[in-house]
């Protein structure tokens, strides 16, 4: 159980970023308009090397991942819910099973955990790199870890491209480099590969330029600090100190075998496979040099926490630039908002951080729930739900995007609750609300005209069952909408909802 923080103390923040190949954790206080980090925590978790050939993790590797985390919960005892974000990645985005990951993780630790797309990773790790760096302009972010690698180009703190491609030092090291041996042809393949992998994107990135290339993470930290090892102290990775690099790294035949200054004994491991990928994206986007950054995806996670930090809300700017790509009845979209918060502020009157994110969530899934439209009419809510799950929207993690993708698909027509997503951070019967919420609104509105509702009174009885209760008369000036809510009732019935209406 966790506490809410002494007012007197200043506000702490943790961020976790369960990568797969470590998992890290950083807690920072709020002092005045800055973050100040008092502890940082890492431990190997290998946690990619235990995912097998059907996507499924062991459960060594989960045992190992879920024993990190008890280690974790000791140091973020006592911060409140609203203070601990916890960001899952590559590994944990592929296994199939991490519905028992996240169900063991969640007996040693309270804080729910958030799997996020690949682009969303890199976006948070941009933001991560920009609030550590100082302003330099137009620049090119790299962050290559055990499963994927997250390439960005951005101007100050916007984001312009990006991309996550499955490239990574963990995966690699397995595929190229087999039980650690070490030969040119295998090193010259993994090059090979990362430039293949680059090769869709390498000409947009090349034309959009930079004026500073930043890595940032363990692979590249482990670069610099070889590269310092070897006489440059400055630690700048350059085309021709990286073949140096690879040079020596070359004479040996294992990596349990590489002796190299400056390269810790718990990252040797995977360092081959890393400098490989380091050096073909280095040919790929023809790179003339790379300064290390310490900010990272936690970094970025700690940011966005902190209100204060934030230069505008992504989220809302996601929607907004959503709605405009896809032509959105805007007036229409912002009545449906309106009720739907009005009935979901009603069905939901307890408050807490839970109901402000599930009502945000309610609100942009109004907006959005008609882009399928671009389509086609016929089966629009599937179009809908299909476009909202499957585009990048900067800010959402993947179980919050799903949710706008559930909300389209079940807004309108029969309810097929078989095919309702499975959610790990939400209990099933808080999405059933919003969605109870959001298709009454949606049938109120289906006239589309511009005439206010009159005042509905909305009680839910013991049994669940929803009551709407109208202004004497008005159903029957009303018929065709009253019609439609008959049919809306019987939808619901089908799944053993209880609707019944009255004026």
């Amino acid at each position: 159980m966790t506490h809410p923080q002494s007012k007197d103390k200043p506000r702490e923040i943790a961020a976790v970023d369960l990568g797969s190949n470590s998992f890290h954790m950083v807690v920072a206080r709020v002092v005045g308009e800055g973050l100040q980090i008092v502890s940082r925590h890492k431990q190997r978790v290998r946690l990619a090397a235990g995912l097998d050939d059907q996507h499924r993790l062991s459960d060594e590797a989960i045992s190992r991942g879920v024993e990190c985390l008890a280690m974790f919960a000791e140091r973020l005892h006592g911060l409140d819910m609203d203070n601990v974000r916890i960001a899952a990645t590559h590994t944990l985005r592929q296994a199939r099973n991490v519905d028992i990951f996240i169900k063991r993780a969640r007996q040693v630790l309270p804080y729910p955990i958030e799997i996020i797309s690949g682009e969303e990773e890199a976006r948070l790790i941009y933001m991560g790199v920009s609030h550590t760096q100082q302003n330099v302009g137009r620049k090119l972010v790299i962050d290559i870890g055990g499963g994927s690698t997250e390439l960005v180009i951005g101007d100050n703190f916007e984001p312009a491209l990006v991309n996550s491609k499955r490239v990574g030092c963990v995966s690699y090291n397995e595929r190229f480099f087999p039980k650690g041996n070490i030969t040119p042809k295998q090193f010259a393949a993994a090059q090979l590969a990362t430039q293949q992998k680059l090769e869709s994107l390498a000409s947009q990135y090349r034309q959009a330029g930079w004026q500073v290339a930043l890595g940032a993470s363990g692979t590249i930290k482990a670069i610099r600090e070889v590269i310092i090892g070897l006489g440059d102290e400055d630690g700048i990775i350059t085309r021709k100190r990286l073949d140096n690099l690879i040079e020596k790294l070359l004479k040996f035949k294992t990596s349990d075998s590489i002796d190299l200054p400056g390269l810790s004994v718990d990252r040797q491991p995977v360092f081959v496979a890393g400098v490989a990928i380091l050096s073909g994206i280095f040919d790929a986007l023809t790179i003339e040099s790379m300064r290390f950054s310490d900010g990272a995806l936690r970094e970025g996670l700690l940011y966005e926490m902190e209100d204060r930090f934030q230069r505008t809300d992504i989220r809302g700017r996601t929607t907004d630039d959503m709605a405009a790509r896809y032509n959105i009845d805007l007036s229409h979209a912002r009545r449906v908002q309106h009720t739907a918060a009005y009935f979901y502020a009603q069905a939901e009157p307890d408050k807490g951080s839970k109901k402000a994110e599930l009502a945000g969530l309610l609100n942009w899934a109004a907006l959005l729930h008609e882009v399928g439209l671009s389509i086609g009419y016929p089966g629009y809510h599937k179009h809908s739900a299909y476009i909202l799950r499957h585009t990048n929207l900067p800010g959402f993690n993947q179980e919050q995007q799903t949710v706008l993708a559930t909300l389209a698909r079940f807004h309108r027509k029969a309810l097929k609750l078989n095919e309702m997503p499975k959610f790990t951070l939400f209990k099933p019967k808080l999405i059933e609300t919003l969605i109870c919420a959001l298709r009454l609104a949606c049938v109120l509105h289906s006239q589309r005209n511009d005439e206010a509702l009159p005042e509905i009174v909305l009680n839910i009885d013991k049994k669940g069952a929803w009551q709407l209760t109208f202004p004497s008369g008005w159903l029957q000036e009303n018929r065709l909408l009253a019609a439609d809510l008959e049919a809306e009732q019987a939808y619901w019935q089908s799944v053993n909802w209880g609707l019944t209406f009255s004026d």
